[in-house]
């Protein structure tokens, strides 16, 4: 049987962490600053970790 491919778009996307976690980019951070406070912007740079629920589905995709 041949090896599962690793689905390339979320391989660009997300970081599997050392235990296994996810890491992605924080969603709503493109455009439309304007009716964000400046706290939200601040804390929507950087990375995040993502949900405990969601987490198999991806590794399902990333194959790790």
């Amino acid at each position: 049987m041949p090896k599962m491919k690793t689905n390339r778009a979320a391989a660009k996307r997300f970081k599997v962490t050392a235990k296994g976690g996810i890491k992605s980019a924080n969603a709503y951070t493109s455009h439309r600053f304007h009716g964000k406070t400046k706290k939200q912007r601040r804390n929507l740079r950087g990375t995040r970790m993502m949900n405990e629920t969601t987490i198999k589905t991806y590794h399902a995709l990333l194959q790790k």
